[in-house]
């Protein structure tokens, strides 16, 4: 019995989690397709509320400000995380980098109420001195930036921790200066790296709320805060077909990285198992 409960007590957890954490989506997504407003009860099915969510001008401008936003706040995070995390490996010791290594990590710790009120406060007290920036999508990308940033240098960090630095010394051995080291060698190096930077920063800022609130200015909504808006004043099935739609798209998304990660390997893979072979090739004739 002892044995027994060993063996399936792991697979046992693991199930009892996956369903606590997706047991919920799949009712939600089945109800979004009900064809009546309550949420107890299926009556029966119906595309009424995708219909309507195409007619919601709240959601569809919520949807299209979000996209916006994320897309820029991705590759942005993805680009100065690749800086960052590239200056804390590459270059160990110079002034300053402690500070500097803790202010890029400190919005993967500090709450986003506050990461949002201080920036609340940084941008009222920049529009009364300068006049600028008005409160709206370049200050949330502004604020999803920090935050997507923080969590794009942790990724590509890693990438870097484990690069074989053989490669880059071998290039500049033969004459290759930094500048074409880093774009030539250490880039493709490290591009997936940067590709899941991006898709996490897109995913943080498509799917942030609180600081959406603190930095958005009167009619800028994005999708997260309209969503929030109507939980808030009850149950509306087209937030139903909403999230149905997220969740079908950020699935599909995410397959498809994972199958071009998986052949990306096994091209690398063969690659170098066909460079071993020519050198064992080449060895043997000598």
């Amino acid at each position: 019995m002892r044995k027994f409960i060993e063996q399936h007590f792991g697979r046992a957890w693991l199930a009892a989690v996956f369903a606590f954490l997706y047991v919920p989506l799949f009712f939600m997504m089945v109800f979004s397709f009900n064809s009546t407003r309550q949420d107890a009860r299926f009556t029966g099915f119906s595309l009424r509320w995708y219909e309507a969510l195409t007619q919601d001008t709240k959601i569809v401008e919520g949807f299209w400000l979000s996209l916006q936003v994320a897309a820029i706040t991705g590759v942005l995070s993805a680009v100065l995380g690749t800086f960052a995390a590239f200056v804390l490996v590459r270059y160990r010791r110079f002034l300053g980098r402690t500070i500097f290594s803790g202010m890029v990590n400190a919005p993967l710790v500090m709450p986003e109420v506050v990461i949002g009120l201080s920036l609340l406060l940084l941008m009222v007290g920049a529009q009364n001195v300068f006049g600028w920036p008005e409160r709206g999508i370049l200050t949330i990308v502004l604020g999803h930036t920090l935050l997507g940033m923080a969590y794009g240098m942790v990724v590509i960090q890693s990438r870097l921790l484990e690069m074989d630095r053989s490669i880059e010394e071998a290039a500049m051995d033969l004459g290759a200066r930094p500048v074409q080291v880093f774009f030539l060698i250490t880039l493709p190096n490290i591009a997936q790296a940067i590709l899941a930077a991006f898709l996490l920063s897109f995913t943080l800022s498509f799917d942030d709320v609180v600081i959406s609130e603190f930095l958005s200015g009167p009619g800028v909504n994005t999708l997260p805060q309209v969503i929030f808006g109507y939980a808030r004043r009850g149950i509306n099935p087209t937030v139903y077909a909403a999230a149905t739609l997220l969740i079908v798209t950020v699935t599909t998304v995410i397959v498809a990285y994972s199958v071009w990660v998986a052949r990306q390997t096994r091209r690398r893979e063969r690659e170098v198992a066909a460079a071993l072979r020519a050198e064992t090739a080449v060895l043997a004739t000598h």
